[in-house]
């Protein structure tokens, strides 16, 4: 049997309500790797041009501003 076959013959098996989960990860088995990348690009190109991004705030700053103190994390 081949394992083509082989997940054919499984997918008989998978419940109706458990389908949408194989969908979701045999699509993402076969995305375009060159699309993803493009889109992925295209999210940073937009952030490092957002002029409403702010600046850095390094994590204990942001702690700080948050209350609370790395000796409790």
């Amino acid at each position: 049997m081949s394992e083509k076959e082989r997940a054919t013959a499984l997918l008989e098996l998978v419940p109706e309500y458990k389908m949408g989960y194989v969908i979701a990860y045999l699509e993402g088995l076969t995305a375009d790797e060159a699309a993803d990348d493009a889109f992925c690009a295209k999210l940073y190109q937009d952030y490092l041009n957002d002029p409403e991004r702010g600046d850095f705030v390094p994590f204990a700053e942001a702690l700080k501003e948050c209350g609370v103190s790395p000796d409790e994390l």
